[in-house]
């Protein structure tokens, strides 16, 4: 995992072990310094699933969707899978040549997720299997000095909402579960599309820059494929994008005796021509901060969009029928380390998609999540979670679905 990720993770466990556990296993060779790092984990999940209400909610990115084999009873759901941050391993080389810091890391997310009735089924390539999929999440180069920062190029977490994610507390959990894209995922949405939208893996060049006490900013073109290429997910014309997209973010990170935390903000703007003769631009922007006082931790979280649809970047944004949509939401999130390093919990998130028109009903309207997690460091390199999530989705007609997910499993960093 890249410096950011494992910085995030770290925070997320609040603990000096879990720290340590993010060091990766470090192997001189040369010139280079190679870090072997990663993480395994697997949850146990049992999901009840209300009864839907004014006909349910399958439409325009309802989160209600469960994971698992379906039980004798049809409301109930059970499954194994891998949780919000699946299985990684990471390749990280660094060096410096020509007063330049050089880095390379490649990375792939193997998991436990759905596998099929040969037990291989998380291995397979084809997104229409009944398993999951292996990932390649990070591939990229950067190259920079600390005194004019850095240029990174390839795949990595796009810029927009990276740090709305990466505060998640369940990023080291299961929280909503496998939502709108069904078994063949090879994680669980933790928090996406209820609180923010998902940053996603984008092929990227970007510019990042110094560390000024504190403030430190990111600019970066991205690959224009990052909108649904359906509209409204039923009625979907090809999607035509003319230029990268762009995004950035700036944030200021700070301490002082028993306060430490971070302010940021960031954006995202693509333009879009259907293959009719509508065109829009997809639009977003957010705003969040953490801040840690002793053992306790608080997280706030707003993002509002145009076009920019609700669980992924552009999802639900336009449709060719109705235009484009409004959208916005966000999250709080409160924790406590315990003495005995546990740390509790408490989260609570939404993300609202409003109506192109007054006909445009079909969709969803609020995703909204509560979670309560308990995340306990068993060893500096073992984490043991439980977490309890209700999540609620309602589309614009009436149509309702509620669910309760129950999780208990484990997270190793190495």
């Amino acid at each position: 995992m890249n410096k950011n990720i494992k910085l995030a993770v770290a925070g997320a466990v609040l603990s000096l072990s879990a720290v340590s556990a993010n060091a990766g296993i470090i192997i001189p060779a040369g010139e280079w310094t190679l870090d072997v790092n990663g993480n395994v984990n697997a949850f146990a999940n049992y999901v009840h699933v209300d009864t839907a209400q004014g006909g349910g909610c399958g439409h325009g990115g309802c989160i209600a969707g469960a994971m698992g084999a379906t039980t004798k009873n049809p409301d109930k759901k059970i499954g194994i899978q891998t949780g919000l941050l699946p299985a990684w391993l990471g390749f990280t080389g660094k060096t410096r040549q020509n007063d330049l810091d050089v880095e390379f890391t490649i990375s792939i997310q193997p998991g436990v997720s759905a596998n099929d009735i040969s037990g291989d089924g998380a291995f397979t390539t084809d997104a229409n299997s009944s398993g999951g999929r292996m990932l390649n999440r990070q591939t990229y180069v950067s190259f920079g000095d600390k005194s004019w920062g850095s240029i990174k190029l390839g795949k990595d977490l796009g810029i927009f909402a990276s740090d709305a994610i990466l505060s998640d507390m369940t990023l080291l959990g299961v929280g909503t579960g496998v939502g709108v894209s069904g078994p063949t995922t090879n994680t669980s949405n933790g928090g996406i599309g209820t609180g923010y939208i998902y940053a996603a893996w984008k092929g990227q060049i970007a510019y990042t820059t110094p560390n000024f006490n504190g403030f430190q900013a990111t600019v970066g073109i991205v690959n224009p494929n990052m909108i649904s290429q359906t509209e409204g997910g039923t009625n979907g014309n090809t999607l035509n994008q003319d230029r990268f997209g762009l995004e950035g973010k700036a944030s200021y990170t700070f301490a002082a005796d028993q306060f430490s935390g971070k302010v940021w903000v960031s954006g995202a703007t693509y333009d879009v021509t259907t293959s009719a003769t509508n065109s829009y631009t997809a639009t977003a922007g957010d705003i969040g901060a953490n801040v840690n006082a002793g053992n306790f931790g608080l997280t706030g979280y707003y993002y509002q969009g145009s076009g920019a649809g609700t669980t992924l970047f552009g999802y639900y944004g336009y449709s060719s029928t109705y235009g484009k949509r409004e959208s916005d939401g966000g999250y709080l999130q409160l924790t406590y380390v315990l003495p005995t390093k546990t740390k509790l919990g408490l989260a609570w998130g939404e993300s609202n998609l409003d109506k192109a028109a007054s006909g445009d009903t079909a969709i969803v309207k609020t995703n909204e999540r509560y979670t309560a997690g308990l995340y306990h460091p068993l060893t500096k390199h073992l984490n043991l979670v439980g977490e309890y999530t209700n999540v609620k989705s309602e589309v614009h007609s009436g149509g309702s679905q509620e669910n309760s997910i129950y999780s208990a499993g484990a997270i190793l960093f190495f």
